[in-house]
């Protein structure tokens, strides 16, 4: 092999990879938030699950992406592990959609879609349209690149060293390791079964050697959903676990049948079966390589499916036994809940993680808003009741709201960096924003409760109209968080109706002050009493300014989501 060769072999693969990265980008920001719709809602019945993960995969040819996904779903509370059994089946399906499109062997045409696709990109101002351009440009790289190192490869046909190489992965356990280990540095099923597609086509490598390697690509495509889960919770580790037993148990299975069966042998000519069965055979298989390749592993992933789809209970059974829940895990920690560090890389350009993060958001941010709304009560009940028993109780709870913030804006920051989808940056960026205020409710409330120590070490007393007041202060601000946290939040109607409990806490805020200063005038309050009340009411009114800031965010992530 020449270098003009080798430098060959390079540049297409780095063509192949690129286009592969370039078509994936597009069609996850095409498709936008509807994947995580999709996937959420239709997980319930075993047989629609598996349809929705296909169909999912076909579109973003991820099966790592899809994978990724479930990972975030099942850490975020919202998809069980029996669930996230049929996703994963039918993301091994979906994902043989790119090595079919290979098979299909329209390379001629890729200059032509490399063109319209660049067209689009640089022509048109339209965000969809220049999502299909990028689309279809990533396509036409691809087959360029395929087109490149299949004509670079053509002269290791003749290299006897070459093909003693691939000769010995007609060992099963050589090629499986082989194709694993490829398939795990490039994480990408859909891209090492491409490369393995032109060795075929190229004719370097047999059909009975490219088999186990095809075997072990299924098996390297775990290590990104593995990567995925480091920090996770252990459920949502145990969906990882899953993804591997069925893609082993599949290829344990295709192993052996086609050491018994050697089928492929049969297509290479180097068996001798009954000629009958033979021929039936080979009329049953196509005659490209790349198209047999195709053909293989679509059996792989669609039988074995069959094959285990009665079993999936049983699957998610054995990945509890393997990872058993541990209550001690975390416990008296401050921690993220349901948000989790999912890697993200500029190699496959975050695909996939905004529809994990919009969800493992959404839940964080109501925990953190629970949390905020018991301080809020705690603070109030300090106050009217001078009462200390709550207070440290309060600074470690304002102690946690900070954390969260501060962790969720490390995680929307690197979030936004890869972000391709428009509305789902508006939808990350909004979260952002309703973390700070939320921050800042604590923040608040913490200062309520803290008068109560100035209360008791100074004897100050409120007056009972004070405390009355107080009380309505308080009424109102739960009301308030209530509303953030009802079931209808975001709709215009809500909206109007959190604008208005604003208004009024504007209003109560001028009235209070005004009957604050009659008190003042007539002495029935004590001078320290009113500087403590009119820090009060500073706070009160605080509040009820970022309660609208966060309904106003929470309206406009609704119209995207």
């Amino acid at each position: 092999m020449q270098m003009t060769d080798f430098l060959g072999l390079l540049g297409g693969l780095a063509l192949f990879l690129y286009g592969m990265q370039m078509m994936s980008s597009g069609l996850e920001a095409a498709a936008g938030s509807r994947m995580k719709l999709i996937l959420e809602r239709l997980t319930a019945n075993r047989f629609l699950g598996v349809l929705v993960g296909t169909l999912i995969t076909a579109v973003i040819q991820s099966s790592s992406a899809t994978t990724v996904m479930v990972v975030g779903f099942v850490n975020a509370g919202m998809m069980t592990l029996g669930q996230a059994v049929w996703i994963i089946m039918g993301a091994n399906i979906g994902t043989t959609v790119t090595g079919l499109l290979i098979a299909l062997d329209v390379g001629e045409l890729a200059p032509l879609f490399a063109f319209v696709g660049v067209a689009l990109v640089v022509f048109v101002k339209r965000p969809q349209l220049q999502h299909i351009g990028q689309i279809l440009a990533g396509l036409g790289v691809l087959f360029i690149g395929m087109d490149m190192m299949s004509s670079a490869m053509s002269p290791l046909r003749e290299s006897e060293a070459f093909i003693n190489l691939m000769s010995t992965f007609s060992n099963p356990l050589l090629g499986i390791l082989a194709g694993a280990g490829f398939t795990a540095v490039i994480q990408s099923s859909s891209a090492s079964v491409g490369i393995l597609q032109t060795l075929a086509n190229s004719g370097v490598i047999p059909l009975s050697s490219a088999v186990f390697v095809l075997f072990g690509q299924n098996i390297g495509t775990c290590i990104t959903a593995v990567l995925a889960s480091i920090g996770t919770s252990r459920s949502a580790k145990r969906t990882t676990i899953i993804h591997l037993m069925f893609n082993v148990i599949g290829t344990i299975i295709f192993t052996i049948l086609f050491m018994l069966f050697p089928i492929a042998h049969v297509i290479d000519g180097t068996i001798v079966l009954p000629d009958s069965l033979g021929q039936s055979i080979s009329a049953m298989m196509p005659t490209s390589p790349a198209a047999q390749i195709a053909l293989t592993h679509t059996c792989f992933n669609i039988i074995t499916t069959i094959l285990l789809l009665p079993l999936g209970n049983y699957l998610a059974m054995a990945a509890t036994k393997i990872l058993p829940e541990r209550p001690e895990d975390r416990d008296g920690q401050m921690h993220l809940e349901y948000l989790t560090p999912v890697q993200i890389s500029s190699k496959d350009g975050g695909l996939g993680v905004s529809a994990i993060y919009v969800d493992q958001l959404q839940h964080e941010l109501r925990r953190m808003m629970i949390m905020a709304q018991e301080n809020v009560e705690a603070s109030f009940h300090s106050v009217l009741n001078r009462s200390v028993d709550q207070l440290e109780r309060v600074e470690e709870v304002e102690e946690y709201l900070d954390f969260l913030n501060k962790e969720i804006s490390l995680h929307v920051s690197k979030l936004i960096t890869y972000e391709t989808n428009e509305q789902a940056s508006a939808v990350v960026s909004g979260f952002f924003t309703i973390s700070g205020n939320i921050e800042r409710i604590g923040d608040h409330a913490n200062n309520l409760a803290g008068y109560t120590k100035k209360l008791l070490s100074r004897n100050i007393t409120f007056s009972d109209a004070a405390i009355g007041e107080i009380t309505a202060m308080r009424d109102i601000c739960e009301e308030g968080i209530n509303q953030l946290l009802d079931e209808h939040a975001g709709t215009q109607s809500w909206l109007s109706e959190v604008s208005a409990l604003e208004q009024k806490i504007d209003d109560m805020r001028r009235d209070f002050r005004r009957n604050h200063l009659a008190r003042m005038k007539d002495g029935t309050c004590s001078e320290e009493a009113c500087i403590i009340y009119a820090e009060l009411l500073t706070d009160f009114e605080r509040i009820g300014d970022h309660v609208l800031n966060i309904a106003e965010e929470l309206a406009k992530v609704k119209e995207h989501i």
